[in-house]
This record gives structure tokens, C-alpha cells and sequence, in this order.
């Protein structure tokens, strides 16, 4: 399984003009197709009179889900390139929708290959990235007497805590690494006296 993948920081959009071209680059991070879709769909609603809102997508940590689309430019010219980069920027749970307004200047299979490829670039370069890191969700069950220093010593150590309850014990949810589960489990024994339990759950992922 895939220990970390990175995404685009926030949705937004980066303008290029290639020879009197406009290329508006939209991107989103997007957790399913259906929400790549969405954002597609959304892009063309707001530029209805665009020559062109071609569009790729990678779904999945693994990138399990890849599709592109050239929307009227010659096949390949676009929707691949555009693939491409975002795969060769390790990008995933991602879509990009370029927007191009003819400016009257054609620019051939390579000049388009170039624009619209280098429009995802550019994009992804001016709203930043995000890593995301594979990690074990936990949860800690302390008694009240112990929950307050406990909760402190982990955000200290920079752990991140997901989620805290409180009942006839506090339970205390967090992430952890695979490789700091034993670490952990041997630190939480020694701070709680061995009062504190730890329960691992699933794998998920999360801020770098």
C-alpha cells in the first residue's frame, strides 16, 4: 500500500496564454470520481462559450482511476497531457479542467501537447501541494485523571489527535505511523502507569 500520495492544496484557478490562446486551469482536489466529475461538470457550466474545457483525473492513492478527455481537440492533444503532468507531479485525488479561448493563432499537435500539459503545471505550481501520509487509526482509553496530561504530551509531540469523548472513561482518537505503534504503546504504558489502553483500528490517511 501506497505510504503517502500528494494533492493539490485547495481548489483554484491559473491563467496562461499561449499565442493569443487563454488557458485557465482549474483544479480541485477531489476524494471520488463522482466529485471529479461534479467539478468538470461545474467548470463548463461556468465557461459555456469556451472553445474547449478539456479535463484528466487521477482517483485513488494507487492512482486506480485515470481518465482524460480532449473535448474537441485533436485526439491526445490535451486530456493525455494533461494526464501525464499530473502523474508526473505524483498528483492523486486530483482533477484538472483547462479552459482554453481561441485567440485565433493555431498551434499544432506539439504546441497544444505543450499548452495544455504546461497549463497543469503551472497550475499545480502556483496553488501548491499537500502530502498525505498513511497512517493506523488508534484509540487511546484513559481514566479522567490522567486524560488532560495525556492529551497535552500528544499534541506536543506533534501526534494528531482526530477526535476526543468523554464517558465513564475519555476515549482519545488518533494516527499513528505503522512503524511508531510499538514506541507508542511502550511511551502511553509509561505515562498512564499502564492504566491507559490502546485499540488499533484501520488505515487511513492524513496531513504530512
Amino acid at each position: 500500500m501506497q505510504d503517502q500520495y500528494r494533492t493539490v492544496a485547495h481548489a483554484g484557478v491559473h491563467e496562461t496564454e499561449v499565442n493569443r490562446s487563454r488557458f485557465l486551469c482549474a483544479l480541485a482536489p477531489a476524494a471520488t470520481e463522482r466529485e471529479a466529475q461534479e467539478f468538470v461538470a461545474a467548470v463548463r457550466k461556468e465557461h459555456p462559450d469556451a472553445n474547449h474545457n478539456c479535463w484528466a483525473y487521477v482517483i485513488g492513492a494507487h492512482a486506480s482511476v485515470q481518465k482524460a478527455s480532449d473535448d474537441g481537440e485533436p485526439g491526445g492533444t490535451a486530456g493525455v497531457p494533461m494526464l501525464q503532468m499530473l502523474l508526473r507531479r505524483d498528483m492523486r485525488y486530483v482533477v484538472a479542467v483547462v479552459t482554453r479561448y481561441f485567440g485565433g493563432v493555431k498551434l499544432g499537435a506539439g504546441g497544444l501537447i505543450r499548452a495544455y500539459g504546461g497549463a497543469v503545471g503551472e497550475a499545480v505550481d502556483a496553488l501548491g501541494t499537500v502530502t498525505r501520509r498513511r497512517f493506523r487509526l488508534a484509540t487511546v482509553t484513559v481514566d479522567h485523571q490522567r486524560a488532560g496530561k495525556v492529551q497535552n504530551d500528544l499534541r506536543a509531540t506533534g501526534r494528531a489527535v482526530r477526535d476526543v469523548r468523554y464517558g465513564e472513561a475519555v476515549t482519545i482518537e488518533i494516527g499513528l505511523p505503522d512503524a511508531d505503534v510499538d514506541a507508542f504503546r511502550a511511551w502511553l504504558a509509561d505515562a498512564t502507569a499502564g492504566t491507559a489502553r490502546l485499540d488499533l483500528g484501520g488505515e487511513a490517511y492524513g496531513d504530512a
